[in-house]
This record gives C-alpha cells, structure tokens and sequence, in this order.
C-alpha cells in the first residue's frame, strides 16, 4: 500500500506488465505504420511516462509534439476541457498518433480529437494505456489499449491524485476498504 496523500491506494499493474504492454503497442503501430513517419501527439501531464516508454519500443521513424490539457481536480473530472499548452505543429496530411494514459469518460480524448480533425491529418489513431470502457460516455475508437479496468480512480506511471503519486513505475488502485 501507499498513501498518497490522505488515500491509500494498494497495488494494481505491475511495472512488468506494464511494459510488457506499452511493447506489445509499440510493435503494432510499428506494423501499422512501416515506411510511414506518424507524428505522437502526447496528451500532457499524464501520458509522459507511456509515451518515453512507447517511443524506446517504437520500430520506426517518427515525430512527437506534446499539448497539455487539465480536465482533473483531485479525483474528480471537471467537465470542461482547458487547454493549457496548444498544437504547435502542422497536422494536414500527416498520419497522427494521439497517446493518452487513459480514457475514462472520454470528455477529453474527444475534444482533443474534434480539433485535430480540423486540421485534416491523412489519419488520426489513438494509443492509451489504461481504458475505463464503464465509463466512457462518447463513441471513441481506441485503435491500441493497454488495459481494459474498472472504473475505479488509479494513479502511478504518470497518473496523479492532486498532482502526486506520478513517479510510481506500477499502477495502483485506490483502497476503498
């Protein structure tokens, strides 16, 4: 168990196993994307840790480019979508990767991907490590999941509680015990 900082969470994902997984993705879009040069653009704070390790395994060429929004407070989504840190790249005609930690009610995944759209890349794929399909209230199409999990609040490899718990190389799940 750890606290962090007045929860306790109990262990959930291994670091093993997460990278068993983030490998297994980065070879499929490395199939997917062979002679090709997709941009990553990696949804910031969250997904720096799945996206260092996704571009290690990543057979193939590539760019990346980060954008930063805040959808959070503490352990509860917010509703709204603010964008902190915008996409500061061309996007028409390039293949383009969105790479999110995870998707839970989708609220932010989907307002990321309406704006992409308007750029017209050649193709939008998305790539999340963690999926709360329970939760999820838009029809989004996650081209490569990591893991399927309940929608229970989780934190470590990149996910936070209040800006903690980030640095953990395992997911942990909050103790409702």
């Amino acid at each position: 168990m750890v606290k962090v900082p007045d929860r306790y969470f109990r262990p959930y994902i291994s670091s093993e196993e997460i990278q068993q997984a983030v490998e297994h993705i980065a070879l499929e879009i490395g199939r997917a994307f062979e002679g090709e040069c997709p941009l990553f653009l990696v949804i910031l704070n969250g997904s720096f840790m799945f996206a260092a390790d996704l571009m290690r395994y990543l057979p193939i060429d590539c760019e990346i480019c980060f954008v930063k929004v805040k959808s959070y407070s503490g352990m509860s989504s917010m509703g709204v979508v603010e964008e902190l840190i915008g996409i500061d790249v061309p996007l028409r005609n390039r293949p383009v990767i969105v790479v999110e930690d995870i998707v839970d009610t989708g609220h932010t995944l989907n307002a990321i991907l309406n704006q992409i759209a308007h750029q017209q890349p050649s193709q939008i794929r998305v790539a999340c490590l963690l999926h709360k399909a329970e939760a999820t209230q838009y029809p989004l199409h996650l081209d490569y999941v990591g893991f399927e999990i309940p929608n229970k609040f989780v934190l470590g490899y990149g996910l936070d509680y209040d800006g903690l718990g980030r640095n953990y190389n395992e997911i942990y799940q909050l103790d409702e015990d």
